[in-house]
């Protein structure tokens, strides 16, 4: 299989901090609000470099959607910052009727999502965001997996004309895609061709697909390995045509089972090509405090369950 180079380890929120300090460079029509959190979400340079186009709304998230909206009528193109469970579970109706059901071009960029946020605990360990966001009719929901593909997402956006939730986390991760890498919104990335079962992943759980394809590699079995950082529109051709040829798939994700990357996943394959699938993903529960390797390792979002996963999936098939 293809290996892939951990180039060191970087948190996705600084790739999302360098990409909106790019745009701030070279479109004049970006601003960004964040709702009392400028060092978490690395907005520090963009509020530096361009204090004009920066606006701090302290804690009163409800109200930076509604400036946020508003400020595209005037053609500006509207970046949100603050943490995932703030920028959906706090606001999600000013999110459905000021910018979605509106169709306003407002960035809604998240951080610390998942339970990789740590020791804040459940409260701020939303696992529902995914769901939320890809309900909402027309939102384009992203969730990318290291700090270069994070960067190249947030400059990709501002070229989309639309709502979008953008979403990144708060721990330093291998960062292994290219630097400078094209990042197409809606179309997955195949980065191991294999035979016996497709990994489908997204988010943190990318890199874990990948340790988890070579340890299979080593059992014998060869696994195909998919990155899904559009959620919404999901590359229903990519997934299909893996599945067809392996006959079975496990989706990989750091959200709850319900309503997240496997749902859309399972939903895609009943329509059109029913095959077994297996879930990683957190089991319709909320979070609790620990460190972030620990709370992987406890709600079994890691390597080791992915290969568990895919053999019980190679199992199945008929």
């Amino acid at each position: 299989m293809k290996k892939y180079t951990n180039t060191g380890n970087k948190d996705t929120r600084s790739g999302f901090g360098a990409g909106l300090t790019e745009l701030g460079q070279t479109n004049e029509n970006v601003v960004a609000l964040c709702a009392d959190l400028i060092g978490s979400l690395k907005m520090d340079d963009f509020k530096k470099n361009h204090p004009e186009r920066f606006f701090q709304v302290g804690i009163a998230e409800a109200n930076m959607i509604g400036m946020a909206a508003g400020m595209t009528i005037g053609g500006k193109i509207p970046f949100t910052g603050t943490f995932a469970n703030f920028s959906t579970g706090r606001v999600y109706d000013q999110i459905r009727q000021s910018v979605a059901y509106s169709d306003k071009n407002v960035k809604i960029c998240a951080s610390h999502a998942g339970l990789t946020l740590g020791e804040d605990g459940a409260t701020h360990q939303i696992l529902e965001d995914i769901g939320l966001m890809k309900m909402l009719p027309g939102m384009t929901v992203i969730n990318t997996c290291d700090y270069n593909q994070t960067k190249a997402a947030t400059t990709a956006i501002a070229k989309h004309h639309g709502p979008v939730y953008l979403r990144f986390g708060r721990p330093a991760v291998p960062n292994f895609t290219p630097d400078g890498g094209e990042f197409v919104i809606g179309k997955a990335v195949l980065l191991n061709e294999g035979t016996d079962v497709t990994i489908i992943a997204t988010g943190h759980l990318v890199w874990e697909a990948l340790v988890a394809a070579e340890a299979l590699e080593a059992k014998g079995i060869s696994a195909e390995v998919i990155n899904i950082h559009t959620i919404k529109p999901l590359d229903e051709e990519a997934i299909l045509k893996s599945v067809a040829k392996t006959g079975c798939v496990v989706t990989a994700e750091e959200h709850n089972i319900l309503g997240g990357l496997g749902e859309s996943v399972a939903r895609t394959l009943s329509l059109n090509h029913p095959a077994p699938q297996e879930f990683v993903a957190v089991n319709d529960s909320f979070g609790e405090s620990g460190t972030p390797d620990q709370l992987m390792e406890k709600y079994r979002l890691n390597n080791e369950a992915i290969v568990e996963a895919a053999e019980k999936v190679i199992r199945r098939k008929k």
